[in-house]
């Protein structure tokens, strides 16, 4: 009997331990967010033509300064962005330009654009294709090979401003698109990061301001749509 009782009081233990197994649950703790690191200064460049450098609109207003301030807003210390880029240069100048410069820095992060003055003035694709990839090779070298660090912006639509609608809209759109097939193809298979601003550049068709006062590059105000796609793609890597 004795034998029973402490058996039944044993089952009836071990019972309640189950249960309050079974009906505690894990508490799970908020996760706080990763903040950025304001210890290191991020360094930058930024690497294209006329829509690199901004023609037509104040310096300080070109994208990759104003990439700069919204992520030293964000709490980033990035410094001033060392910009090779001219108006009217094609892949081939801006390897030239590379070269004179003789820049022997490594930079936390690089962006890339260019090909539209290819586009203009007919030059072969196929060579855009090969100088597009040497220029993509030189920009993760510059990135210390981390390819995460580069980031590939498209070719606006410049057909959609009063400049290219003088000429051939239809025309341009088809040949700037096949540029930027090339350029997306090459990016996704270097494992770099793919900006596509070109939707935002053909808003201009209906959206005058977006257009800079020389009826053909973009204002201010469109390089701050850019930037609004640019900014959290770069804050992801950091």
């Amino acid at each position: 009997m004795r034998l029973l009782l402490i058996l039944l009081i044993a089952a009836v233990s071990g019972c309640d331990k189950k249960q309050t197994r079974d009906t505690i649950k894990p508490v799970t703790l908020p996760v706080t967010p990763a903040k950025p690191d304001t210890t290191v200064k991020l360094t930058y460049l930024a690497l294209g033509d006329s829509y690199t450098i901004g023609e037509s609109v104040v310096y300080d207003q070109n994208f990759p300064n104003q990439l700069t301030k919204r992520l030293n807003i964000a709490g980033y210390k990035v410094s001033q962005p060392h910009i090779i880029a001219r108006t009217g240069w094609t892949t081939n100048e801006l390897i030239d330009a590379i070269e004179r410069e003789k820049v022997t820095e490594k930079f936390d992060f690089v962006t890339l654009l260019i090909g539209v003055n290819n586009q203009y003035r007919g030059y072969d694709i196929n060579v855009y294709r090969k100088e597009f990839v040497e220029l993509l090779n030189t920009a993760i070298s510059f990135a210390n090979g981390k390819k995460d660090h580069v980031f590939v912006v498209s070719i606006p639509d410049y057909g959609v401003t009063p400049f290219g609608m003088s000429r051939d809209p239809q025309k341009i759109a088809q040949e700037i698109d096949a540029y930027n097939a090339i350029n997306k193809e090459e990016s996704v298979k270097a494992g770099v990061n793919y900006v596509d601003i070109t939707p935002i550049s053909r808003q201009a068709a209906t959206q005058p301001d977006l257009v800079a006062a020389d009826g053909l590059h973009p204002s201010a105000k469109m390089y701050t749509a850019w930037v609004n796609l640019l900014e959290p793609a770069v804050e992801k890597q950091f």
